[in-house]
């Protein structure tokens, strides 16, 4: 994964909005060379965009919510973490509503669609942030940190009160030199509790909640029939979430991350933290697969042609 990347061709898909319960149609765009992600809002006047940057997140209830030109799209995460899973660099993303589509509640239908049309290389190095030193950021008992490595790693600690959590553990690491995003990560779907569901929808969230889409517990049981797709499902969902949250920072980490009990706010306010400290890391490219951490090189096996431009 030494270039920047794109997808083949044009694709699309139709789901509805988490939170906002809205039916909306997502059409994927190759995009040029250093364009990044940028969503663009097709039914708006204008069709303003929006770039997928951490500095542009104006809301974290519960998902990351990005704004710029008088436009919103909520419930960026997941596929910006299937982007990031897959090396894309460059896309535009028309949407016709204000929150990405939910799909299954994991990021393993963005993937399928991406896969779908296979991706480009391009022209230019794909530029990855290097980790240079480590830098925390703290709220209460929760922190979010970057540490040097060389490759990829993400951990997430946390517990959960909630019999079915009782089996899976407090923390799991994800160290993507041997293990693959696509198996272990993107199938992890997002999760909830019935008692909140009320609480939620007043709110104005949670509105295209269901179990086809989320993994639903009451006070003691998982709800849903086909039960979990890992044991430890929830904290491999969050890892998923921080992959996506991350990504917002507009290139692939060369590093490690490690949240304790972090969610979307704590990883933005993480992403905007390390931007700002200029110290703690540096762009780099590489220009040859010898020097490539081992954690980038599965992308490479969705490359399916060459430059288009």
């Amino acid at each position: 994964m030494l270039k920047q990347r794109t997808i083949k061709s044009t694709v699309q898909t139709v789901g509805i909005g988490l939170h906002t319960g809205v039916k909306v149609s997502l059409t994927l765009r190759p995009a040029p060379v250093n364009t990044g992600i940028v969503f663009v809002r097709t039914d708006l006047p204008g069709a303003p965009s929006v770039e997928a940057l951490a500095h542009r997140v104006t809301d974290t209830r519960l998902s990351s919510l990005i704004e710029h030109n008088n436009a919103k799209v909520s419930t960026v995460e997941h596929l910006m973490s299937a982007l990031a899973g897959l090396g894309v660099d460059n896309l535009y993303i028309d949407i016709t509503g204000p929150e990405v589509p939910i799909m299954d509640g994991s990021s393993g239908p963005f993937v399928f669609l991406i896969q779908s049309v296979g991706l480009v290389e391009q022209s230019a190095l794909k530029k990855y942030i290097l980790i240079k030193k480590p830098l925390e950021v703290k709220e209460g008992d929760k922190f979010a940190r970057f540490e040097p490595f060389q490759g990829f790693k993400v951990t997430y600690e946390g517990q959960f009160n909630h019999p079915a959590f009782k089996d899976m553990g407090s923390s799991v690491t994800v160290d993507f030199s041997d293990t693959s995003y696509v198996q272990e990560v993107a199938r992890a779907r997002t999760f909830g509790f019935t008692q909140d569901v009320e609480k939620l929808r007043s709110m104005g969230l949670a509105l295209g909640g269901s179990l086809d889409n989320a993994i639903v517990m009451d006070e003691f049981r998982i709800l849903n029939a086909d039960g979990l797709r890992f044991a430890d499902e929830f904290l491999r969902h969050k890892i998923l979430d921080a992959i996506g949250d991350l990504y917002l920072i507009g290139h692939p980490l060369v590093g490690s991350f490690v949240g304790h009990k972090s969610g979307h706010a704590l990883n933005n306010v993480a992403a905007r933290a390390l931007l700002e400290d200029q110290s703690a890391w540096e762009f780099i490219t590489f220009e040859d697969n010898q020097h490539l951490p081992s954690a980038f090189i599965e992308p490479l096996a969705t490359l399916t042609t060459q430059p288009t431009f």
